[in-house]
């Protein structure tokens, strides 16, 4: 069993030192109710609110590094809307957290350009999307849910860093993080068509097997972040519904593949002070 909290991260963001960020995995945690030793991450009715802390202290420190990071993160809410959080909004005394660290914004993304900030969203087999302006210094965090997708939360998200900060695209980098893949994530005729009244493309991102129709929001989220002009863009590509690790256990947790009943990962992005 690891001992050590274990991250996904985008190799060619090391380049830019004042950055930290990463996908949680599975291992590394105290929480026991889904697995002995797993890193669940969210507040969930199964786990205990004490072991779901410390995992959120180690996941913190295996990000910051040499830095100091306050976690904010987000009561998600399967919309479209990203949040800012700024100078005095009081990350670093706890007020956008409960004492007991619960989310208090609400969205289903967070945007900031202050340092020090470690920005959240919480996923199960929905889609994290990092976006970061390298010039500016300006990161986001996106939560893209089939319903977020549809809404266009990746689009609005890249337009409100530009609107607010002034990021432009050519500065902007992007990440598509583990989610469900196309090979787990059989839909309905409801989704298809509202993918298919939503995006001329729609048409791409849908495959037919084994009698099923599935969906790839992998390629639905790299699109949106190509349609808002990014053009650096890592797609992790790997399915939080059936990856395992060297030892064949789940890497991820999976709210389809456990039928409701697992943890959550975390997906962070935020600067230091150099």
């Amino acid at each position: 069993m690891s001992q050590e909290v274990e991250l996904v991260q985008v190799a060619e963001w090391a380049q830019y030192g004042w950055l930290r960020h990463g996908f949680s995995t599975r291992g590394g945690g105290v929480s026991m109710v889904y697995g002995p030793g797993e890193l669940n991450l969210g507040w969930t009715k199964e786990d205990d609110d004490a072991g779901v802390a410390e995992n959120r202290r180690r996941l913190v420190r295996a990000v910051e590094g040499e830095g100091h990071l306050d976690l904010v993160t987000v009561r998600q809410v399967h919309g479209a809307v990203t949040v800012p959080v700024g100078e005095g909004d009081g990350a670093a005394e706890g007020r956008l957290q409960t004492a007991e660290g619960r989310a208090v914004l609400e969205g289903d993304g967070l945007r900031t350009r202050v340092p020090g900030i470690l920005l959240g969203i919480q996923t199960a087999d929905c889609v994290p999307v990092l976006v970061v302006d390298v010039k500016r210094r300006v990161v986001a965090a996106i939560h893209a849910g089939w319903r977020g997708t549809v809404a266009g939360i990746v689009e609005r998200g890249v337009e409100a860093m530009r609107a607010q900060y002034g990021c432009e695209v050519g500065d902007l980098v992007g990440a598509v993080g583990p989610s469900i893949g196309v090979c787990c994530y059989a839909v309905g005729d409801e989704v298809r068509g509202k993918f298919d009244a939503a995006f001329g493309y729609a048409e791409a991102l849908f495959r037919e097997a084994d009698g099923e129709v599935r969906l790839d929001l992998w390629e639905a989220n790299r699109r949106q972040l190509a349609e808002a002009g990014v053009e650096r863009i890592a797609v992790v590509g790997e399915c939080t519904a059936c990856a395992v690790d060297a030892s064949g256990r789940r890497r991820y947790f999976s709210h389809r593949a456990e039928k409701g009943f697992t943890g959550r990962m975390l997906s962070v992005v935020g600067v230091v002070e150099e």
